[in-house]
């Protein structure tokens, strides 16, 4: 239960942003990892995301999402704005601000850019 609201989450932030961009930064300001984000990825969106075509699941795949110039809310892409979707939830997609670490937002992001 707890896998699928995750899941819904990171599909919500996706159909929120429909593109990524920047290099996270966690605590610290260190670069996310890409790496551990296809961790976090796989057990927080892939039952709603697609990460290797553009697709539709239950949310939009993913891949090449770092070179589009805007969010769907029509907010340029930016760590902050991504990061912002990631926290507070949007289009269906609820809050991650008390599920991820700041580092797992930073993974995520260096993840998706690297998509």
């Amino acid at each position: 239960m707890k896998k699928s609201l995750i899941a819904m989450s990171c599909m919500g932030l996706l159909l929120s942003t429909g593109a990524l961009f920047g290099q996270g930064k966690g605590k610290g300001g260190a670069a996310g990892n890409a790496a551990k984000g296809k961790m976090v990825f796989e057990e927080t969106c892939s039952a709603c995301h697609n990460a290797d075509n553009e697709e539709r699941k239950m949310g939009p795949g993913l891949k090449g999402l770092s070179k589009r110039p805007k969010l769907a809310n029509g907010e340029a892409m930016s760590d902050a704005a991504v990061t912002k979707l990631l926290n507070e939830g949007g289009n269906g997609m609820p809050a991650f601000s008390d599920v991820l670490s700041a580092t797992e937002k930073a993974d995520i992001l260096a993840y998706l850019k690297s998509l």
